[in-house]
């Protein structure tokens, strides 16, 4: 059996057993489209087209990143001496307290969201992560965590190497809007490096948004996005809503997968 055939399986038994639970409640609720081999995604036919794009949001349609199968990688960029380090292994002094656990130098989602009491606008964000080898969750939940910017834009971390997600939910996506360049994914139980660099929206003397944010993002040391519009918070299954006024913290969510983060630095670009 492969890979697909086996997620199309437990996909079809979770459907037909009426079984719902935690992110995979959503999967169940709309026109899933269950890959048939290793060149689809899954994703959903019935979701709202994209004013930006030929697309709907999560469209099994839209083709795949082009997969670099890089080498794990082996460089991790220490902070420099103008950044807020914002996790080094041993606290989570600069984080909402959460159910998160520290593990040999990181900390692993358990449930809920990780904030940081801090807020920032402008910044270049650096952080590493690693989804769980062997995960034996549903194909929704492999690898799947997020890096929320502002609190409402969020930046995916998904296990791409392993599964076809929708390619706008892929490993570097922004989140149901626009999929990475390239699959830079590294085979899960590696280390991987996010190295993000944002731009806030920008605002008129009435509150009307005059200039969407940006985002450049740097996957395993490989340009995923460049300079992306960003066009509104993003969610699942939704167009993008309302731009943030002010500063937001950064945060990485939580969806079941027990997803490890480390060596979180920031430096603030205001």
């Amino acid at each position: 059996m492969t890979l697909f055939n086996a997620f199309a399986k437990t996909v079809s038994a979770f459907a037909l057993g009426g079984v719902l639970f935690g992110a995979s409640a959503a999967i169940f609720a709309h026109d899933l489209y269950v890959p048939k081999n290793e060149n689809e995604s899954y994703g959903y036919n019935d979701s709202p087209k994209q004013w930006w794009s030929e697309y709907r949001v999560h469209d099994p349609k839209r083709p795949l990143p082009k997969r670099l199968n890089l080498a794990p990688p082996t460089y991790f960029a220490p902070a420099p001496v103008d950044a807020k380090v914002l996790f080094d292994g041993t606290n989570l002094d600069a984080w909402e307290p959460t159910q998160w656990k520290l593990v040999d130098g990181a900390v692993e989602c358990v449930s809920g969201a990780l904030r940081t009491k801090e807020k920032f606008g402008a910044f270049q964000l650096h952080l590493e992560w690693k989804c769980p080898a062997n995960f034996e969750g549903n194909w929704g939940d492999q690898g799947n965590n997020g890096v929320i910017i502002q609190g409402a834009y969020e930046i995916q971390v998904f296990d791409s190497h392993k599964v076809n997600n929708y390619p706008d939910g892929s490993c570097g996506s922004v989140y149901g809007q626009t999929p990475p360049l390239v699959n830079a994914c590294v085979p899960a139980g590696n280390w991987q490096t996010y190295d993000v660099f944002f731009t806030p929206a920008k605002f008129d003397e009435v509150g009307e948004c005059v200039e969407n944010p940006r985002v450049t993002i740097m996957h395993n040391g490989v340009m995923v996005q460049n300079n992306q519009e960003i066009y509104g918070s993003t969610s699942h299954f939704n167009l993008p809503g309302k731009h943030p006024q002010g500063k937001g913290p950064i945060a990485f969510s939580g969806h079941g997968c027990p997803v490890q983060f480390r060596n979180v630095w920031i430096r603030p670009l205001d």
